[in-house]
Order: structure tokens, then sequence, then C-alpha cells
């Protein structure tokens, strides 16, 4: 059984940083990943992706500021946001997908495993 288990979320001022940590179980078959946010009353949208050969990808809202990267040892992924905006405010989660997907994907249907979430305040 898959289980993914966000953390690192918080209230942070704008310029702020924070790394979101996603501790991983249960997922052998290892395919791309993703963290997504969805502000409330909007849509999911993919921030960061990482394929099962290393290849990421970011939303244009957030290339050059988050960086995705996994820790195989200690079965985690990470995003780590830096020079962080009021308009990052979103609850952030975690995606594995199920099968194999293109390694650039940011598309929720791509991605069967999901946590429950962590929460992400930016205050100007």
């Amino acid at each position: 059984q898959v289980q993914l288990v966000e953390s690192g979320g918080g209230a942070v001022q704008s310029g702020g940083s924070l790394r979101l940590s996603c501790a991983v179980s249960g997922y052998y078959r290892r395919y791309s990943m993703c963290w997504f946010r969805q502000p409330a009353g909007k849509e999911r949208e993919g921030v960061a992706a990482i394929g099962s050969d290393g290849g990421t990808s970011y939303a244009a809202s957030v290339k050059g500021r988050f960086t995705i990267s996994p820790d195989n040892a200690k079965n985690t992924l990470y995003l780590q946001m830096n020079s962080l905006k009021p308009e990052d405010t979103a609850m952030y989660y975690c995606a594995a997908a199920s099968a194999f997907v293109p390694w650039w994907s940011l598309q929720p249907p791509d991605f069967g495993y999901w946590g429950q979430g962590t929460q992400v305040t930016v205050s100007s």
C-alpha cells in the first residue's frame, strides 16, 4: 500500500523559504512524482515533477524559485521553496504515478497516489 505523508508547511512572510517533505512508503515500482498545490477555491495545479530518470519540470510560476529533489536513501521527496510570494499560498500535495507518465507531466490525472497535503501560507 502506497502512503505519502507531507510535512513542512507553515506560515512565512513574503520572500521567505520553506522546505516541504513527502515521506514515501510502499512505492516499490517508482514512476514519476509530483508536487501539486491548490489555493482555496481554485483548481489543483502541478508545481514540480520528477521522472524516474531524474528529469524535472516546473510550472512557469515557480521556475527558478522552487526545487524538487528526492532522497532515495530516506524515501523522501522534497520541495525547496525560496522567494515565496503571497500567491504561493495553497495546500500542497505530494503525488506519485501508478504507471509510466512522461517526466514533464504536471497533470493531476496522471498521478494515482496522493498525500493528505500540508498548508503553506505566505503573508505580504
